[in-house]
This record gives C-alpha cells, structure tokens and sequence, in this order.
C-alpha cells in the first residue's frame, strides 16, 4: 500500500498552489472539505479501500485519487462525490489526503496545520448522508459505510 497521511490545514495559499506544491514534493494530493471528513480513519478506510478496488480490478473511476473520493463520499456516483467532498469556496480549511509525501512542508506555502478540521461528529455523518444511529459510535458508523460503498457499486 502506498505510503497515506491524513492532514487538516489552514491557511489562504489557492487550491491550485497547494496540489501543484504536494506534487512538487513528489506525491499526490486530495483536497477535501473538512466539513465532510469524519475523522482521520474515514480518509484512512476509503484510501484503502480505493487502492484494493484497483488490485482487484472493480475500481469505477481512472486514477486512485478519484477512487479515493468515491470512498470517502460514501457513494457510488463520481460526479456526486466530488461535489459532496470537495472543498468550498471562501473556505479557509482544507483536509488533505497525501499520498507518497513525508513531509508536507506546510510553512513553505504559508498553511498551518490544524487536525482539528476532520474531529468527527454527529451533523458531519449526517452531511455525509449516513443514517445515523444514537446506539452506534459515529467512527464505526462513517467506517461502516465507507466498507458499502463495495456494495453500492455491483
């Protein structure tokens, strides 16, 4: 598996600057919208599961990247998980998914970083169309349906 961190970061350097400074730095990035990020193991998960639909040949999207997003959006529409996951106009706060990058050198681009932006809760697993349920933590629950999207895809 490749090599993935989960960031949170603030700061007003583009969307553009950043994915073309995490590619500088050798690896690929995802930007994503920190009011849908439901924790560091939700990105984690979807990651994961993205990089086995590529070995195992059921991938629905070209790059792993956009695997990625698919996972993390919970949903088996490409077009609707981009638009659910990615960032916002006029936010300030991204969470990032590196890939390949030891270092994201935060200070040359003039983000802070801030892991505070993916804490979970219960209106993010909500915003992110999940059911949810009083008797289940909200990590198992966003986990659970990041596993469905599997399902979703048949």
């Amino acid at each position: 598996m490749r090599n993935v961190t989960v960031i949170g970061m603030r700061g007003k350097t583009p969307f553009d600057a950043l994915v073309s400074h995490f590619i500088s730095l050798g690896g690929e990035s995802i930007l994503l919208d920190p009011e849908m990020v439901c924790g560091k193991d939700h990105i984690l998960s979807a990651a994961m599961h993205a990089e086995r639909a590529f070995l195992q040949g059921h991938h629905r999207s070209k790059n792993i990247l956009t695997e990625t997003i698919l996972y993390a959006a919970c949903d088996r529409q490409i077009s609707k998980a981009m638009k659910k996951m990615g960032p916002k106009p006029g936010n300030d706060g991204y969470v990032a998914c590196l890939f390949d990058i030891e270092d994201p050198k935060l200070d040359d681009i003039g983000m802070i970083r801030d892991d505070s932006l993916f804490e979970i809760t219960e209106d993010k697993v909500r915003s992110l169309g999940i059911p949810y349920d009083p008797e289940l933590p909200l990590e198992e629950q966003v986990l659970e349906a990041v596993a469905m999207v599997d399902l979703l895809k048949q």
